[in-house]
């Protein structure tokens, strides 16, 4: 099962005709994350058939208005469409006055259920994946994120095709490690399956260089980096210190040197719109694997 990724928006503060402010969708089974919403996100969802009535979690990174604005309009529609759901909302610290605060004074009519937590470290573990938070160095509180799916044993089909096994009861018990009968004969978990390596996932938005940009990334299946800026020139480099982000090539520097497999870079400046084929071309030279996200981008894990 393909995890699916979608960029609803790849701007940074400033957005441009061809992208909108930040916001990621990550679907798995009947899970649908959103990281972030910028504003416009709910009109970006229209133009990519999302149903956002479908979002079970939303996960802030922090509370700067290219990140946010777009909430007071997302929760009104949820309201309006009768989301019958909890929304579980994750952020750093500051976020239940944020939200609080939101509903103060947008939304005056028809509420949505709605539970807010303030996370650093693990905050969500099931069956499936976990969801953990590390903070990063902004101007303000800051939030990555990473999803871990958890590893899993899987039946190998053409050992169970040698046994002429077909859709058994008991056949699921194996993924659980146990072992089955199965007329009168002991079918072990160990000799018919194999472990599948959990994919990781990394979410590195708002920030400066620092040692948990590398702590995020690390062996990440995919790490989502933002690089508003290029280091090509001096002033590329002075914006870059001076309002705490990364640039392109920090984040290729951070994704080779942390055994990332595949990097999606996003959060560009307005300065480089239409800039796309430079900016792949310095990527690329320091990590090959490398994707220049644009709006509506998928990318499957």
């Amino acid at each position: 099962m393909k995890i699916p990724i979608i960029f609803l928006g790849t701007s940074s503060g400033i957005p441009t005709s061809t992208r909108n402010h930040t916001s990621i969708l990550l679907s798995y089974k009947s899970e649908k994350l959103l990281i972030d919403c910028g504003e416009g996100t709910q009109r970006q969802m229209r133009k990519a058939k999302i149903n956002p009535c479908k979002i079970t979690r939303l996960l802030i990174t922090h509370a700067h208005g290219d990140h946010i604005f777009g909430l007071p309009g997302f929760f009104q529609t949820l309201a309006l469409n009768g989301y019958e759901k909890t929304l579980y909302i994750y952020g750093p610290k500051g976020t239940k006055k944020l939200i609080e605060n939101i509903f103060k004074v947008f939304i005056l009519t028809k509420k949505i259920k709605f539970k807010v937590e303030e996370v650093k470290g693990k905050f969500l573990d099931n069956n499936d994946f976990t969801l953990s938070a590390t903070a990063l160095e902004h101007d303000i509180p800051t939030n990555g994120y990473v999803f871990q799916e958890k590893d899993k044993l899987r039946i190998h089909k053409d050992k169970l095709n040698k046994l002429k096994i077909k859709n058994h009861p008991d056949l699921g018990k194996l993924t659980q490690g146990k072992d089955i009968k199965i007329d009168n004969k002991t079918i072990k978990s160990k000799d018919l399956t194999y472990p599948q390596k959990g994919r990781k996932i990394s979410f590195i938005f708002d920030t400066k260089l620092c040692p948990n940009v590398r702590k995020l990334a690390k062996d990440a299946d995919l790490a989502i980096m933002e690089a508003t800026f290029l280091s090509d020139s001096k002033e590329g480099d002075s914006f870059a210190k001076e309002y705490k982000h990364m640039t392109v090539e920090e984040a290729c520097n951070t994704a080779k040197k942390s055994n990332t497999k595949e990097l999606a870079l996003t959060h560009f400046s307005q300065r480089y719109e239409f800039k796309e084929k430079l900016l792949s071309s310095i990527a690329k030279k320091i990590f090959p694997k490398t994707t220049i996200a644009k709006d509506f981008l998928t990318i499957e894990v």
